[in-house]
């Protein structure tokens, strides 16, 4: 372990964070998106898509060393990575009334996209939290590998 390890753990938080905050832009800049992908010959709205986080070096044995108070470098926590982009597949597309859109179907009725503004506005301000709580955590730590350095002098 090195001194910057805490530095190198914060920072993948931060990137996961910024990440997340991206595809909730995106989600909510496709929200009245009705030709998202084609697929099979036809046009399927927009698809909710949210990001997956889990730990880096995350298998059981870590955890359980950890646990223990093993000490090895391979025990100790390494951060965070976006595991994948998934989309949200249970969640069904909304129908809307608009005979006139060009998407409508024949009784007039328009697939719009799964994206509820009102959930994406709360997991945006839950990722700027979490980015604003991690980066209070590396300028704190930067502070205080600055203190340290300030003990030689």
């Amino acid at each position: 372990m090195t001194i910057f390890h805490s530095m190198n753990t914060t920072a993948s938080a931060l990137t996961a964070q910024r990440l997340r905050m991206d595809v909730i832009s995106s989600n909510m800049a496709n929200v009245d998106t009705t030709r998202g992908k084609f697929v099979n010959g036809e046009w399927q709205p927009y698809t909710r898509k949210s990001v997956v986080m889990a730990p880096q070096n995350g298998n059981f044995s870590n955890f359980l060393n950890q646990a223990m108070n093993v000490r090895d470098d391979h025990s100790i926590g390494n951060g965070v990575k976006v595991s994948q982009i998934k989309e949200d597949t249970d969640t069904p597309y909304k129908m809307v009334y608009d005979p006139e859109h060009p998407d409508a179907n024949d009784e007039g009725y328009v697939e719009m996209p799964n994206v509820d503004p009102l959930r994406e506005m709360v997991d945006l301000i839950s990722a700027t939290r979490s980015y604003e709580a991690n980066v209070t955590v590396f300028n704190a730590n930067k502070a205080l590998l600055m203190k340290a350095l300030e003990i030689g002098k």
